[in-house]
């Protein structure tokens, strides 16, 4: 009873999940740890492709070099804003691989096998538990790789120093990219309780984020300028990296200023639609045992 009146406890409830978190964060870690090889493995291979797509672009920015009017640019952006721009896209692609990834690659087999039953046993929230059961340690090597970019490309940048408000609103977007990009997992992934298995549908997941990875100012013309608007202000991909980014790398741009106040509103309609359709999925699910 004590137990049951403690989980009812509204204050109860506030510490409830942060100790759930650390409880899984700690059992992954164990769970890592226990097949170190693998676990080193995984980080290293993680690591190298970002540093060889690094390396790539940098490729690029070398066989533009110099010109009269100054550095080289790719549609605006001169190397090491672009280097910025790369680094938020490692820290946010390592927090959503890290956190939520691996929990949403299982939902489907949850469903499939009944294990999504003992989840809806569990007196927290589902949702939260479906997404933070388990946590990729080995995905966050890139978080430490961007800290080092980062650092590096703000000392080098000249003419555009980042401005106090710069640091203070670049990890509050960073967070709010990894809620779109979150949104948009757990949106996918619930259809599976409706469909059983929908691995194609998550993998529509990756075919829509890649248009993240590259700055907006490239999707120009009459097939570039539909897919900046559907990308922004409809499904808010464009939003995740290039609002961080611009904020910390351009900030006298004023396009970025104005962005910022469209993304904010958008990560709340995200996340409130996200957990709509989770519910309405949720209701739908009937127990493996009826």
């Amino acid at each position: 009873m004590t137990r049951q009146s403690e989980i009812r406890n509204p204050r109860s409830q506030i510490l409830l999940y942060p100790k759930l978190f650390l409880t899984f964060a700690r059992n992954s870690l164990i769970r890592d740890m226990t097949f170190r090889s693998n676990f080193l493995i995984e980080m290293v291979s993680s690591m190298t492709w970002m540093v060889m797509n690094l390396g790539f672009y940098a490729l690029v920015y070398g066989l533009l070099g110099e010109n009269s009017s100054g550095p080289a640019t790719i549609e605006g952006w001169t190397k090491y804003e672009f280097f910025v721009f790369i680094a938020t896209t490692m820290f946010v692609n390592s927090l959503v691989q890290a956190l939520f990834m691996p929990n949403a690659q299982e939902l489907s087999e949850l469903v499939r096998t009944g294990g999504l039953d003992f989840v809806l046993l569990k007196p927290v929230d589902a949702q939260f538990m479906l997404s933070m059961r388990k946590i990729s340690w080995s995905s966050l090597g890139n978080f430490f790789i961007a800290l080092i970019l980062l650092a590096y490309s703000l000392s080098q940048l000249e003419g555009r120093p980042a401005s106090v408000w710069s640091f203070v609103l670049y990890p509050a977007y960073v967070i709010a990219g990894v809620a779109i990009l979150y949104s948009i997992m757990i949106t996918l992934a619930a259809t599976s309780i409706w469909l059983g298995r929908n691995q194609s549908l998550y993998d529509f997941w990756f075919y829509i984020t890649n248009f993240s990875r590259y700055p907006m100012e490239i999707y120009q013309g009459p097939v570039g300028d539909p897919l900046q608007f559907v990308f922004t202000y409809i499904v808010p991909i464009l939003i995740v990296i290039n609002v961080p980014a611009g904020l910390m790398a351009k900030p006298l741009d004023p396009k970025y200023a104005q962005l910022a106040l469209y993304g904010a509103a958008a990560t709340a309609v995200a996340l409130i639609f996200s957990r709509w359709i989770f519910q309405r999925a949720l209701s739908s699910y009937r127990s493996a045992s009826s």
